[in-house]
């Protein structure tokens, strides 16, 4: 009777029987993986980590948080919301904060991408986006990491990016507001000019003895009637002329006089306005609160190197240990 070949089995007494019958090949191969794995993390460069901590300050308007009176304007020396948050971020992964950062530290030779490649600037965004990450917190903050194989560069970019939020962020709400700064005091101005030629005119009217068109109407109508009642007729004609001049200027003077009151009113919001933009934007407050800068890490994050040794050393065991049960049992079937 020939004897019968059984399959291999994956049980527990199956396997340490196997292991140990194979178990000088396991063990040169884990070796071997163990001094390969060792040699190659020593070639692996350090990168240490530096956080930044910040929080996103209140978008409300300086004039509305500080000159207005105005019971639904935002504290400005509030912490920002879901709203600010998101808009911080945003700056954050800007392409001016991301190309100002790569400029400073000249980036392309930092990360050893060199300047003839044909993909070179998509190398570069990749290697920035690896090493350069912000997230948001669950305190509604915002973390910015950075990674470096120098621990004061890490350092330094976090807080210059953490700086760059302010100078970025202004340079946005500037361009708006000198804009909107532009048309209210256009306006304002205009107004100032229709004011004054209104003024002018009203003037040249008042040269004429109109001050008061209803007051000085009634003296006149009962001086004239006394002075016709008495016969006074020299002082009768001189009331009338007095009273002619009345009826050709007072029309205007009462319009003119009426529109004044309308045109002051406007005039001082447009000026409140005017107030308001130019203060917005001749003046700004930082946009973010830092709650911990950066400092020198005194240790690399990364590489784990026992972890990296570990982790290489088990994985060649078990997939020599796998390829020789496949041997073996293909050895058996045939």
């Amino acid at each position: 009777m020939t004897e019968e070949k059984k399959d291999f089995t994956f049980d527990s007494i199956n396997v340490l029987s196997f292991v140990n019958s194979k178990s000088k090949i396991l063990i040169v191969v884990s070796i071997v993986a163990f001094v390969i794995s060792s040699i190659v993390t020593i070639f692996i460069k350090d990168r240490y980590e530096s956080s930044v901590i910040l929080f996103p300050a209140s978008s409300s308007s300086i004039s509305q948080s500080l000159l207005t009176d105005n019971t639904t304007k935002k504290e400005i020396l509030k912490f920002g919301d879901k709203e600010e948050v998101d808009q911080l971020l945003q700056v954050l992964y800007s392409d001016q904060i991301r190309n100002r950062i790569i400029d400073k530290y000249d980036l392309l030779n930092h990360y050893d991408i060199s300047p003839d490649s044909k993909y070179k600037r998509t190398k570069l965004k990749r290697e920035f986006d690896n090493n350069i990450m912000f997230s948001r917190t669950e305190y509604m903050s915002v973390r910015i990491d950075v990674l470096d194989i120098k621990a004061q560069t890490a350092a330094n970019i976090a807080n210059d990016i953490a700086d760059l939020v302010d100078s970025v962020m202004t340079r946005i709400q500037k361009e708006r507001s000198l804009k909107a700064l532009a048309i209210v005091e256009h306006e304002y101005l205009s107004q100032k000019e229709k004011m004054k030629k209104f003024d002018d005119s009203l003037s040249i009217i008042r040269k004429k003895g109109i001050m008061n068109y209803e007051s000085q109407a009634e003296v006149y109508n009962d001086a004239y009637a006394t002075a016709i009642a008495e016969g006074r007729i020299k002082g009768a004609e001189m009331l009338q002329g007095k009273l002619d001049t009345l009826a050709l200027y007072g029309g205007a003077y009462v319009s003119l006089r009426d529109l004044m009151v309308y045109e002051t009113e406007k005039l001082s919001i447009l000026e409140a306005k005017y107030v308001e933009a130019k203060v917005d934007a001749e003046q700004d407050l930082p946009h973010r609160f830092v709650v911990s800068r950066a400092e020198q890490a005194e240790k690399a994050k990364y590489p784990l190197r026992w972890l990296i040794v570990l982790v290489s050393t088990l994985s060649s065991f078990v997939l020599a240990l796998l390829l020789l049960i496949i041997t073996d049992s293909i050895k058996k079937k045939n």
